[in-house]
């Protein structure tokens, strides 16, 4: 369990609430790290993912300037697929219906590849990393993960009418390797177009895969599209490590301490964490109090239209688990 910055201490403190309730067979290391902390806790952090494979964070609020820990946690980990599941959510009304998007992002290299530098004073450079390799990585994980969960097609996200080598190496990769998935529909979409079918028809899409900036961007759309970040929940995948966290990556700086957050996303990212863990009862639980007091209930914090303190989200979700449950 890595605490983060923000709103992350809170609802870690959450988590284990409801997983004590739940009676979940989980043991939590934590580990208070967070954008400040000093070197040895970051490492403590890295070493504690490598020994148990799987954890929970909060996010790190990356200040401009700064070298960010999220990244380098996700590539010192080879973190490299960050899935985030973004659909309608039960008794909570949007602008559009039937949305059901899961949203595949690589998440080692592109725009986020940590290359800049200063030719001379006032003219910068930022150098963006695609490559084959990573390239078709995430493009068998994308088809793979639609062929398990019976999802029928894939859309590939790029910029390959401007970005001819980058962007070009990158749908081509993915187009070559939907060859080898004939049973999953394959399309191909420039990212400015991708933004606005999805705003405009969220329903033609299924499963997308994109380079890293274009996934940071396309899935803040895709959870505004189905309640916000406050619905969404996500993981980063790699070949020996799961690290669970809310869908958008936000810390909630300015939320702290204030009793008004969105509890939700880190509960739902939890139900996946015990889902992930075999605990599938455990988690079906959490999650249906949780569609019961927003959908049934409507006990609401202020971004999904209602008024409700953030702990009394957490108290009612709870109470539900209690009655469901014991």
């Amino acid at each position: 369990m890595l605490t983060g910055d923000g709103l992350g201490p809170e609802f870690m403190g959450y988590v284990r609430e409801v997983y004590q309730l739940l009676g979940a067979q989980v043991d939590f290391e934590e580990i208070n790290v967070n954008q400040d902390c000093d070197e040895t806790t970051f490492l403590d952090a890295l070493l504690a993912m490598k020994r148990n494979g799987v954890g929970i964070k909060g996010n790190f609020a990356t200040e401009p300037g700064q070298s960010s820990r999220n990244l380098a946690l996700r590539v010192q980990l080879n973190l490299y697929a960050f899935v985030q599941h973004c659909r309608n959510f039960p008794g909570i009304k949007t602008r559009h219906d039937n949305v059901d998007i899961v949203i595949i992002r690589e998440n080692t290299e592109g725009e986020y590849s940590r290359l800049e530098h200063e030719n001379v004073p006032g003219v910068v450079e930022s150098l963006k990393l695609i490559t084959r390799e990573k390239s078709e990585r995430i493009a068998h994980f994308a088809f793979k993960y639609a062929v398990r969960h019976a999802r029928k097609k894939v859309t590939a996200v790029h910029k390959a009418n401007i970005m001819k080598l980058s962007d070009g190496l990158f749908l081509d990769t993915c187009s070559n390797v939907a060859k080898q998935y004939p049973n999953i529909e394959f399309d191909a979409m420039i990212i400015d177009n991708t933004c606005m079918q999805l705003v405009s028809k969220p329903q033609q899409f299924d499963v997308i895969v994109l380079p890293n900036l274009y996934g940071n961007i396309v899935g803040n759309i895709a959870a505004g599209l189905v309640g916000g970040a406050g619905l969404s929940s996500g993981v980063n995948l790699g070949l020996n490590n799961a690290l669970f966290e809310m869908g958008t990556r936000n810390s909630g700086r300015s939320l702290t301490g204030k009793d008004i957050a969105n509890p939700c996303a880190m509960l739902l990212t939890s139900a996946d964490l015990l889902e992930y863990l075999g605990h599938s009862a455990e988690s079906q639980v959490l999650r249906e109090a949780i569609i019961y007091v927003l959908g049934v209930q409507r006990i609401r914090t202020r971004d999904l239209g209602g008024d409700s303190p953030t702990h009394a989200v957490v108290q009612a979700v709870t109470k539900r688990i209690v009655e469901q449950w014991q």
